[in-house]
């Protein structure tokens, strides 16, 4: 064989390998496909994700479900994040199974003895119902650093219902991006327990969807158990922006953020 033909054949199989090399690396450029289950989480953007926070304290916490900004200050998260498919609304694991529970990777913490007796509710933020579809994720829904002191009926009835809602136009889109967590408004916040667990005046939640046209929607809760109905809590994301000091959505192109976060339409769900 002649020298040519060896240095012919290095250059093809070294062309073979960087395009092999490429198709491994390949990350997903669409606001986000429902098909790219196998693609790691470090290769997807995540849109559901909020800025950083400067003015409190935060831990990320990544989770099978979701993520969860803790602070230690309050033993609550400041919020919790993820992305709802509609594969992700199903699932054979169920939440009579588990058990409230530590989150030993955070220090201080709540614990259960802190909301014995107090009178509020164990409030999920990322619902047990929507990690059916995983053991693990079911389990961790229960860690305290996505749970909250909540109005028994506020999380019954309301909370509940807008819990419900968002499966539906999970199913109905094809995935959606949600971010929720507490209010803290008072000047003299109330506590629960021995850890003394900060009790929310409210709780917020957004959701957007990027199927079809983008679009997106806020809403704020009183923690007091009034009934309310989801038409008179309807706000948009910059309100919510506002209200909490969160900046949501940053990874998303500023025109599109910008024109998503200033208005809010109930009747564009339904």
């Amino acid at each position: 064989m002649t020298k040519q033909f060896f240095i012919t054949f290095l250059f093809c199989l070294l062309l073979t390998a960087c395009r092999k090399s490429e198709a491994g690396t390949k990350t997903v450029n669409t606001l986000y496909d429902t098909s790219t289950t196998e693609v790691t989480r470090s290769k997807v953007t995540e849109y559901e994700l909020p800025a950083p926070l400067n003015d409190r304290p935060e831990q990320i916490l990544r989770r099978t479900g979701y993520t969860t900004s803790y602070n230690k200050e309050t033993r609550c998260p400041n919020w919790v994040a993820w992305h709802l498919t509609k594969a992700h609304t199903y699932g054979r694991h169920q939440r009579k199974e588990e058990l409230f529970t530590e989150d030993t990777d955070v220090e201080p913490r709540a614990t259960d003895a802190d909301y014995y007796n107090s009178r509020y509710d164990r409030g999920h933020m990322c619902p047990a119902g929507d990690n059916k579809w995983d053991a693990t994720a079911m389990r961790e829904s229960f860690l305290f650093t996505n749970i909250c002191p909540q109005n028994h009926y506020l999380n019954k009835y309301e909370w509940n219902a807008l819990e419900n809602l968002c499966r539906d136009w999970a199913r109905r889109y094809g995935a959606i991006d949600i971010v929720c967590g507490p209010l803290y408004t008072s000047s003299t916040p109330k506590t629960i327990g021995r850890g003394h667990v900060r009790v929310p005046d409210g709780f917020f939640k957004v959701i957007m969807c990027r199927t079809g046209q983008a679009k997106a929607i806020g809403f704020i809760f009183k923690n007091d158990g009034r009934k309310v109905a989801l038409d008179d809590v309807v706000c948009t994301v910059d309100e919510v922006e506002q209200a909490t000091g969160i900046d949501f959505y940053p990874a998303l192109d500023d025109r599109l953020e910008n024109r998503i976060e200033a208005s809010a339409r109930l009747n564009e769900w339904q």
